[in-house]
Parts: C-alpha cells; structure tokens; sequence
C-alpha cells in the first residue's frame, strides 16, 4: 500500500482503538541483498539502503507498507 493511504488507514485505525479495543504496530528491516554484498558495499563506503516493513493490525484488520531508509 502506498505510504499516503497507509497514513490514512493507520489514523482511521487509531480513532477506533481510543474509542474500544486495542492496536499494534510493528516495523523490520528488511534487505533486498546478500549479506556477503551488503558487507562488501559497506567497506567500499557506498550506501546501503534499506527497507522498512511498517504493519499494523486491530485484531481484525492488517494494513501495511513498505518505506526505504539509508
């Protein structure tokens, strides 16, 4: 799901939290690499990008998204 729209599904989600019930949210990194090139990356200085997994859930529904961090 796009970052926009997960925003507004996580705001809608927390609305509903506060008036019963409860909400998680978790975020992983994720790498779309080796770990034998991320390291090799890494010695020659270039930037290792990362992702980020962002899920939340209400017990009832899952959203998600993914966001990429340097």
């Amino acid at each position: 799901m796009q970052a926009d729209m997960f925003l507004t599904k996580l705001t809608s989600m927390c609305k509903r939290s506060m008036e019963k019930g409860s909400m998680w949210v978790t975020m992983k990194r994720l790498s779309m690499k080796c770990q034998a090139r991320l390291k090799k990356m890494a010695s020659k200085g270039e930037p290792v990008e990362y992702r980020c997994l962002v899920c939340a859930t209400d017990g009832k529904r899952n959203i998600s998204t993914s966001v990429a961090v340097i």
